[in-house]
């Protein structure tokens, strides 16, 4: 009877425990990042609205891919879920043949972010497009430009940038934005295109962006399209689950999202990093997946964008 009563109170210690497990979200990209900061703005109004901890991991390299891989390994269960950018979800399975994972292995949760990708310098660096493509044409090859990695966004868009222009720049591939700044910075790279929240927290310096429009934070940089360029790129980001978690788990955390993003600290958090808000459900969002898988395979082969450009 002792034995049975020690039982049953272990039980009750272990369950509690369990049922307050936290849930993790793997960040594929570097702590400081748009990412990181994003998910770290997520996280405590995710746990206010799920009520459990929830944790953001770090797992960087690749440009994503290998944070992403972590998620599409774990346990359907969700307790492990991913925040990406959409290079490691809908760029990269289209850009390599190696990849350790498929489309097929995630469950789109929620999208929350939809940012416009901004062509950066360092200061003291050129100061306009036509000053890049001059000191490009000059360099004959050796003007570098930086990227978070081979079949990230500001790769491909770069690419199609250097293309547009009709110069050659050399990639030079860092593991996250965080090292391509350093190097922007150093002046071992002369360009950097990314999310407006890089420029604003190292002071660089804007000198086109790739949208449909001006944005009313950046209202006196120029658009691509307005320098003769019909060229439009954005960094849309959003949580991911593992195939194979109930779908009661993704509807639940759908819900906490669509809570999170209406979160003043959340708000005001989006706004100082330059990051508007943009929310898909789980169903719309994963349609939205599949249309830009298909875009970026078009876009990619259209291009003959390689891993070495």
């Amino acid at each position: 009877m002792r034995i049975l009563l020690a039982l049953c109170l272990a039980l009750l210690l272990v369950l509690p425990a369990r049922a307050q497990a936290p849930i993790t979200i793997v960040v594929n990209f570097v702590a400081g990042g748009p990412s990181d900061l994003m998910a770290r703005l997520l996280a405590p109004e995710l746990s206010a609205a799920l009520g459990v901890p929830v944790v953001v991991k770090n797992t960087i390299g690749a440009a994503g891919v290998i944070g992403a891989a972590e998620v599409a390994r774990a346990r359907p269960d969700g307790q492990t879920i991913l925040f990406s950018p959409l290079g490691a979800m809908v760029i990269q399975p289209n850009f390599r043949s190696d990849l350790p994972y498929r489309p097929a292995d995630f469950v789109p949760i929620c999208q929350v972010a939809d940012t416009p990708v901004v062509v950066m310098t360092a200061p003291g660096g050129p100061r306009s497009l036509a000053e890049v493509a001059a000191r490009a044409r000059e360099a004959r090859g050796a003007f570098n430009f930086a990227s978070a990695g081979p079949g990230s966004m500001p790769h491909i868009a770069t690419v199609a940038l250097a293309r547009a222009l009709g110069v050659q720049m050399t990639h030079i591939p860092y593991r996250g934005n965080a090292e391509a700044v350093v190097s922007l910075l150093r002046g071992d790279v002369g360009l950097f295109a990314d999310q407006p929240g890089t420029l604003r927290a190292n002071n660089l310096q804007a000198i086109a962006i790739f949208a449909e429009r001006r944005t009313p934070e950046f209202p006196e940089v120029p658009t691509l399209r307005e320098l003769g360029h019909d060229l439009v790129y954005s960094i849309w980001s959003g949580l991911f689950a593992p195939a194979g978690t109930p779908a009661s788990i993704i509807a639940r955390y759908d819900a906490a999202c669509r809570q999170a993003l209406q979160a003043p600290a959340v708000i005001e958090g989006f706004q100082r990093l330059a990051t508007p808000i943009v929310y898909r459900d789980a169903e719309s969002f994963a349609a939205f997946r599949d249309a830009e898988l298909a875009k970026f395979a078009e876009v990619i082969r259209s291009a003959g964008i390689r891993p070495g450009d």
